[in-house]
């Protein structure tokens, strides 16, 4: 990736192809410094064998949105985000419809950044999951040693 601040939406959606994002039909709403909302179909791709919404998904959609808004504001040709951390609890379920993944910062220092995200059926205004990710900024120097 080249250099300079990732600053728009369209930057963050220039990282999707190719990805578990794309595979899933996942798109990112809005975002701001502190925030971000993705939008996702209840697919067959995204169910259990009894057609409920997998709980796995959830855990998807929680550390993308987590981990997509870590790179806000970031050069990501000197650090980039990676997930050390993420867990759920799992409400309700939804078997069709969209799901809307509402991340909000609750902490960020120089090397980590941790979400909450609320995992919303979008149809019936319903909280299905509710997630916490932590990133690690991870200097790209480090990469090659690796």
């Amino acid at each position: 990736m080249s250099s300079g601040i990732v600053d728009s939406i369209e930057t963050l959606r220039a990282m999707s192809p190719n990805t578990a994002v794309e595979a899933l039909g996942i798109d990112i709403v809005w975002v701001d410094n502190d925030h971000i909302q993705l939008r996702m179909p209840i697919t067959n791709r995204a169910r259990q064998p009894f057609g409920l919404l997998h709980g796995g998904i959830s855990m998807v959609l929680a550390e993308t949105a987590a981990s997509v808004h870590a790179c806000w504001g970031i050069d990501l040709s000197k650090v980039f985000p990676v997930g050390i951390e993420v867990n759920g609890s799992h409400l309700r379920s939804a078997s069709e419809g969209h799901v809307l993944a509402n991340a909000t910062v609750i902490r960020r220092s120089r090397t980590l950044i941790i979400h909450a995200i609320e995992i919303i059926h979008e149809e019936t205004n319903r909280l299905l999951c509710i997630s916490r990710v932590t990133n690690f900024y991870k200097t790209t120097q480090n990469t090659a040693r690796e």
